[in-house]
């Protein structure tokens, strides 16, 4: 049996893609759209996603893609340091993406806050 973790990259907005590994960085949020009633028949798909390492940064992205002739697939993404705010983030890869109904899923996906 392996204890490997399985490394990807993402793909962020105004800055190199980065490269992490799936186990330090777990989800903690994410919502998803597609067009259609089947998600398997989609002609576009969208998903946003909310990654948080142990000491508390935050890696925010997400991705449209088509299926369509002439449209280009959309990435965004934003490495959050510790206490950067995420909901602005979310909503600014929704834009980036163009699927702004996705941002609403993901902020409420969100850990609760105490207070």
């Amino acid at each position: 049996m392996t204890t490997e973790s399985k490394k990807i990259i993402i793909t962020l907005s105004e800055r190199a893609p980065v490269s992490v590994l799936t186990a330090d960085w777990p989800i903690i949020a994410k919502s998803d759209w597609h067009d259609g009633k089947v998600e398997c028949q989609a002609n576009r798909r969208a998903e946003i996603r909310v990654r948080e390492h142990a000491d508390g940064r935050r890696i925010v992205y997400g991705w449209l893609t088509t299926q369509w002739q002439g449209e280009r697939d959309q990435y965004a993404g934003f490495l959050l340091d510790k206490g950067d705010d995420a909901v602005r983030a979310i909503r600014r890869v929704a834009g980036a993406i163009g699927r702004h109904e996705v941002a609403d899923e993901c902020i409420a996906d969100l850990p609760a806050e105490a207070i």
